[in-house]
């Protein structure tokens, strides 16, 4: 097969570089409707109970995750010229498009008989107009701790923001508003202010991951370059490389427009991936057509034998590659799914113009010269191999005794391995993400929406069912016992409300009201009913049988918060023990910790899947059980290394960490099936002996593993570079991986070979399922010929006529 179709691409070279070119522009069609996503992209599948809650809930009280939490600090909030600018700035604010709401003490209700009003209907006039309305204020309880601290002076503003807005581009455009606002207002007024809530930390979060997408793909591409360079001395070598893999992030960005995908998180790797993983078919492909070219000074046969030599191999290996990948495929979380097929399919493509450009390019192009192919008598690197092969022959007590320590230290840091996940946890200590949503917490206990919902089978007189309202007491003082979780916003509360408002504002009782004064029952009635009544309808539904308790909760961890929410289910069913009732905790921040811990399970599942697929790939290449755990052997021991290193540096297992996992595997696996595959080829030329052959391949294929571990090394090195914790820990676990994997794979690998040499060399593997051509099975060059296709073709069309044809197959 891999001599029809080296012949058929040298034959059909201008037909298929002209094919390549028309679709790479089509794909560049379809890549410029791909966009940032806006929309936040739940974990967890639809059918999963947590995510079902949540949307029950929506159905009744609408979004949680929509409202953005500004502070500002100053103990002299309550200045006459500042607090009117303050309630200019909230004024303003509600002006702006997109902006359903503002609450702030600038607008702040108080019940006066059945009316809500506002406690500021107008501005103060002065100074003491403005202590007398704000020390009424000040003594809510209803507000403290919700509106503000009154003991350290830090005031809330909280502002509801349009729910499809959040979800376009024209939220950046908002965000950018509100802060150039508060920015006026603060720097005119010498006040500190704090930004936080959902709205704001998703959307700085993905401004972030958009500038960061074209900062890693430059980053990629002169490293790559780079490196290339360092290894062939040729910039033409380094243009057309990298231009392969230009192409194939073209594809890959194709691929998501064909899909409908948006850039997240996850997918905004891929392009710098693509990079990072291409080059090295470029190394391989290109350093085999030298040594061929070396070999016989015939360009065209050395680029036949390229593909037919080494085409079945790379393929392999990208498959192999792609498959670490697809395996997130058959998780139910939509974004690993997209990234996961965008991923098998780009690396895939990228494979496909590898194999087809570098033949068809390096054939227009002049033969190497001395200059570009004395990278294959570099010294240090052959003595590196020397090194390596004499450790192998002579040492190999020494490698297994090495093998075993390493295994069980890695053993041992895999036990001190921990699992959890931060909505914000990926950000330097001082980002302003980070330090304004920690500030809120210590100011209020939380900023990230906490629901709990209590459901009766019937409807409930809330005035009247006095045990209804003692058990939702109970709710509330049980709530206290967690210092993570904020004061609620219940029922409860606002009927408190109404009893201190009742009674003169008088903070004593802002408890629940006397059950046979029906002067405040009537007065509750005609407050229910009112059409400005617009707190309760966030709180209850319309029908009174469906209750919200309002609370948001720190930024805690998904361990904690797994607790924190057992504890809680464990509150409620003690409280609410009637069948009557039933009772459940959600919110945006239960389905975002859920959703981490379901895929951190899933990914999991992901690895083991890879590691079985993988393993079936290599038992149909080698038809060899024996060999499969030779194999797989010196490809784990690199996985268990990682995962101790995690547990050494209290590296958390979180969905960024745990795909290093089936990324390095799938990648690292690819140097395995490249010396398995010469080491075969070369057993059919030393008639089987197994010493030798190790040798040779270790000399051959040596070099590109170092070359392709190198690019990759420092290819994944610029992760580093990344503003998240999570990816800056995936691009320094997987680099760590694959070079601790080069080393096993040219020690290691070659060491079992030669230990277990008449275990796994057996018939099976000498007669292996996909043909892998050796020297001696080739054409002759007085047989190769050269014709023009047409003498008037203008661009010197060539093809390559082989009459030796039948004897290769």
């Amino acid at each position: 097969m891999w001599t029809k179709l080296a012949g058929f691409i040298l034959r059909y070279r201008t037909v298929l570089l002209i094919t390549v070119c028309v679709i790479t522009l089509g794909m560049l069609y379809q890549a410029k409707d791909v966009h940032l996503s806006y929309e936040y992209a739940s974990l967890l599948p639809e059918k999963d109970s947590a995510f079902i809650e949540y949307e029950k809930f929506k159905e009744h009280f609408g979004e949680d995750a929509n409202i953005m939490f500004i502070a500002i600090k100053d103990k002299n909030f309550f200045e006459l010229d500042k607090f009117n600018c303050f309630m200019d700035l909230s004024d303003s604010l509600s002006k702006i498009e997109g902006i359903e709401g503002v609450f702030s003490v600038a607008n702040a209700f108080r019940l006066k008989g059945s009316r809500l009003t506002k406690f500021f209907e107008e501005k103060p006039q002065s100074q003491y107009e403005l202590d007398s309305i704000s020390s009424a204020l000040l003594q809510q309880e209803l507000y403290k701790g919700f509106l503000f601290n009154d003991t350290s002076h830090v005031y809330m503003t909280a502002l509801t923001i349009n729910k499809p807005l959040l979800d376009s581009p024209a939220r950046e455009q908002l965000l950018d508003s509100i802060i150039s606002m508060y920015d006026e207002y603060t720097a005119s007024n010498n006040q500190e202010v704090f930004y936080s809530g959902l709205p704001y930390i998703r959307t700085k979060t993905s401004l972030k991951i958009q500038g960061e997408l074209m900062l890693f793909v430059i980053l990629a591409a002169l490293i790559c370059s780079l490196i290339l360079y360092m290894f062939f001395r040729s910039i033409k070598i380094v243009f057309f490389a990298m231009l392969i893999v230009a192409f194939g992030v073209v594809w890959v960005m194709g691929w998501m427009g064909i899909f409908n995908y948006d850039i997240t998180i996850l997918n905004a790797l891929l392009p710098p991936l693509i990079i990072v993983i291409g080059v090295p078919n470029s190394v391989f492909f290109l350093n085999k057509y030298h040594h061929e070219y070396v070999l016989h000074g015939n360009k065209i046969k050395a680029l036949q034998r390229v593909i037919r030599k080494i085409g079945n191999a790379t393929f392999l290996t990208n498959l192999t590659t792609a498959s670490g990948f697809a395996t997130f495929i058959i998780t139910e979380s939509r974004i690993l799914q997209e990234f996961g097929l965008v991923a098998f399919l780009g690396i895939l493509s990228v494979f496909v113009l590898s194999l087809l450009l570098i033949p068809i390019v390096f054939s227009y192009l002049d033969p190497p010269n001395k200059k570009q192919v004395r990278h294959l008598d570099n010294k240090f690197f052959q003595q590196i191999i020397k090194l390596l092969t004499k450790t192998v022959l002579n040492y190999r007590p020494f490698v297994y005794v090495g093998f075993f320590i390493l295994f069980a230290v890695g053993i041992w840091g895999v036990t001190k391995m921990e699992s959890t996940g931060y909505m914000v946890d990926d950000l330097p200590h001082n980002d302003p993400i980070l330090t304004n949503l920690k500030f809120i917490e210590r100011e209020f206990n939380g900023a990230l929406p906490l629901e709990i919902l209590v459901h009766s089978d019937s409807k409930i007189n809330v005035l009247q069912n006095r045990s209804f309202l003692l058990k939702m007491e109970r709710l509330s003082d049980s709530l206290k016992k967690y210092p993570e979780i904020s004061k609620p916003l219940s029922i409860l509360e606002l009927i408190k409300f109404s009893w201190q408002a009742h009674n003169g504002g008088d903070p004593d009782y802002y408890t629940l009201h006397n059950s046979i004064d029906f002067g405040f029952q009537n007065k509750m009635n005609r407050f229910v009913r009112s059409q400005n009544n617009k707190m309760q309808y966030s709180i209850v539904d319309s029908t009174n049988t469906s209750f919200r308790v309002k609370c948001n909760v720190k930024d805690v961890g998904t361990e904690r918060m797994e607790f924190l929410t057992q504890e809680l289910q464990t509150d409620l069913d003690s409280i609410f023990v009637n069948e009557k009732y039933s009772t459940t905790v959600t919110g945006s921040s239960i389905v975002f910790f859920k959703g981490t811990k379901y895929l951190i399970r899933n990914l999991f599942i992901s690895l083991f899947l890879a590691i079985i697929i993988i393993a079936v790939f290599m038992a149909w290449m080698f038809r060899s059980k024996r060999m499969v755990v030779v194999a797989l052997l010196p490809n784990i021991l690199p996985l268990i290394l990682t995962a101790a290193l995690m547990g050494f540096f209290n590296i958390p297992i979180k969905p960024s960490t745990i795909l290093v996992f089936s990324i390095a595997f799938g990648i690292s696996v690819d140097d395995t099936i490249h010396f398995l595959a010469k080491y075969r080829q070369e057993l059919r030329i030393t008639n089987w002996n197994i010493g030798k052959s190790v040798v040779l391949a270790l000399k051959e294929t040596g070099t590109s593993m170092i070359y392709t571990s190198i690019i990759l090394f420092f290819g994944f090195g610029i992760f580093i570079a990344s503003q998240f914790g999570g990816t800056e820990a995936l691009g320094s676990l997987v680099a760590i991986t694959l070079l601790i994997a080069m080393l096993s794979n040219l020690i290691v690998l070659p060491s079992l070979l030669l230990t277990l040499e008449k275990q796994i060399s057996n018939q099976s593997f000498k007669e292996p399922l996909l043909h892998i051509y050796n020297e001696e099975d080739d054409i002759e060059i007085d047989d190769l010929k050269i014709i023009s296709q047409n003498e008037d073709d203008d661009d010197d069309e060539t093809t390559m006529q082989n009459n030796s044809h039948e004897n290769d197959k």
